[in-house]
């Protein structure tokens, strides 16, 4: 990693190497640049739209590779990194890659052309064939017969174990090939080939399952599999996938499914890697894969915690935008696209406001028709329904496609739960109120009875409603009045102060008394979690035999238990 400075600020240079082992780039970059900085750079550069399907991978002083964090800034990601060398690749393959356009299909067709030089696109030979002629096409194009004599086709590097049967194989169908084909028709035959293939978009991730047994773990945009010999032996779907997590070295998958649709059963798959960092890798892979193919929208996106109660966590924010959301922007364009070419007297028609002869209900049921009549994707499986606020989405089935005013149910409910909680705690507030303020209540109405005594009285003087005076003065007297109301005002006014004393004193002791349990519950429970624990991993009882092969058991096991009983046999003898 390279940097000079100039007028103060601090400039690092690197090295981008591209999908061709010759093309490089040099970029440069500051302190304060993030991941995403320096890729948008390699996809201007390159005339990549559709830039969420890249990254840019490095390998750290350990040899250990990492994908650039887009989030997170450059300098802190590969401070130990010197020369600073970062490769371009495809990250994340894409489930329809016929949907590509331009630089982006061409892209893929070089990553795949490399995975199968690389051996990463594992095929069998008819169709490494096949795709060895698509090669020959691109780069030497149309069959001459005067051009192309002899073994032409062993100047190019087409497989990983490139035999002459392969080359004839290969020579045979291109010479097949019917001339004047264009390149992006080669490209589009040879990725169709590809993403039939079941190691398509596979990194092999090298682990050992819990007899031992090399295997290699991919993941791609379907699920995680795993490899052994070339072929795939186990497949877990997305959809299955509950949770994943890792615990040292060892990768843990737990798994959710149902085979007849009634019960769910519930499965924890275990594979152990070649180191610790290596795990976090694998983990973080399989986190970004599945989130970037099964979320609706980043924004649904929360922080994923990785690393069990004996390791170190991690946790995982994903940035950038999912494949639903880039399907989405593409519909969109292209619905914008068609809208800008239609013709400006039929748009004129289309802007027409409503009159008496074109009701409002005539419109919604044109617009309706009309928009419900465009294709939906279904190439990601979503993993729950669709919410309303996805009515206008384009992964949405139990929706027409676009709605022209969407209106999320759900908001209108939390508005309405808000309005009641507010109205609520209005209730409240008032009535905490009135009951403090009770007594100078009470006080004001005997004040008030007694000023309207005395008015009465002063009209029976004159005269007027003799019996009204009279009863008035059988039922309260000049004399009675104010004591009733100060001993009424001082018996509730006690009485307030009495209940908020308990109150209080009941609060305090509630919260000493839990203070007080929780301390020796806590300690109850991690004694009997160790004394389980150590009794299941020394007993041979049948009973606790499919509870020591959880991966979990067999992790605690060789990484934690045997090293510190070890350790105690040593210092303190032989006590167990």
């Amino acid at each position: 990693m390279f940097k000079s400075r100039s007028e103060g600020n601090v400039v690092y240079k690197c090295t981008v190497r591209l999908l061709e082992d010759l093309d490089v780039l040099e970029c440069e970059f500051q302190p304060h640049h993030k991941g995403s900085f320096l890729l948008d750079y390699v996809c201007e550069q390159l005339e990549i739209t559709e830039k969420d399907y890249f990254g840019l991978r490095f390998v750290d002083s350990a040899k250990q590779r990492h994908w650039l964090d887009l989030a997170k800034t450059i300098i802190k990601q590969v401070k130990d990194v010197d020369p600073l060398v970062l490769s371009f690749r495809v990250k994340f393959y894409p489930a329809d890659p016929l949907r590509l356009t331009n630089n982006g299909k061409l892209m893929l067709y070089q990553q795949l052309k490399r995975d199968l030089r690389h051996g990463r696109l594992y095929c069998s030979a008819g169709e490494a064939a096949a795709l060895g002629a698509l090669i020959v096409q691109d780069e030497l194009g149309d069959f001459d017969a005067e051009a192309h004599t002899g073994e032409y086709v062993s100047s190019l590097k087409i497989a990983l174990r490139q035999s002459e049967q392969l080359e004839k194989k290969a020579m045979e169908l291109h010479q097949k090939r019917e001339p004047g084909q264009e390149a992006v028709a080669v490209y589009d035959e040879f990725v169709g080939i590809a993403r039939s293939l079941e190691t398509y978009g596979i990194d092999p991730h090298p682990v050992k399952d819990h007899r031992g047994t090399q295997l290699y773990l991919g993941i791609n945009f379907s699920g995680i599999s795993t490899f052994a010999a070339g072929r795939r032996t186990q497949h877990f779907r997305w959809p299955e996938v509950h949770k994943i997590n890792f615990e040292g070295k060892m990768f843990i998958i737990h798994l959710a499914y149902s085979e007849d649709r009634r019960e769910v059963k519930k499965h924890t798959v275990g594979f152990k890697c070649p180191s610790g960092a290596a795990c976090r890798y694998v983990w973080r892979c399989s986190i970004e894969q599945m989130l970037f193919f099964t979320l609706p929208t980043s924004q649904h996106a929360s922080v994923v915690s990785g690393g069990g109660f004996f390791s170190w966590g991690t946790k995982f924010r994903y940035s950038g935008r999912t494949e639903r959301e880039l399907m989405s922007e593409a519909l969109q364009a292209l619905r914008q696209q068609k809208l800008n070419n239609t013709s400006p007297s039929k748009r004129k028609a289309q802007s027409v406001p409503a009159t008496p002869s074109s009701p409002q209900g005539d419109l919604a049921e044109i617009r309706k028709s009309r928009y419900s009549s465009l294709p939906r994707s279904t190439m990601s499986e979503p993993l729950g329904g669709c919410g309303d606020h996805m009515a206008s989405s384009v992964y949405c089935t139990d929706n027409p496609l676009p709605m022209l005013e969407t209106v999320s149910e759900e908001a209108r409910k939390t508005n309405g739960e808000s309005n009641d909680h507010l109205s609520d705690y209005y209730f409240r507030d008032s009535f905490d109120h009135s009951s403090s303020e009770s007594g100078f209540t009470a006080a004001n109405s005997a004040n008030a009875i007694g000023e309207h005594h005395h008015r009465h009285g002063a009209s029976s003087s004159g005269g007027h409603h003799p019996h009204l005076h009279h009863h008035h003065r059988q039922a309260y007297t000049t004399d009675n009045i104010p004591a009733l109301a100060i001993h009424s005002v001082t018996n509730h006014a006690a009485s307030i102060i009495q209940q908020q004393n308990a109150s209080n004193s009941a609060k305090n002791a509630k919260k000493f008394s839990l203070v007080q349990a929780f301390v020796p519950s806590f300690v109850f429970v991690v004694v009997v979690l160790i004394v389980s624990a150590i009794y299941i991993l020394e007993t041979d009882s049948e009973l606790f035999a499919s509870m020591r092969n959880w991966p979990e058991m067999i992790c605690l096991r060789y990484q934690y238990y045997q090293p510190l009983k070890e350790f105690l046999a040593k210092k303190f003898g032989a006590i167990f």
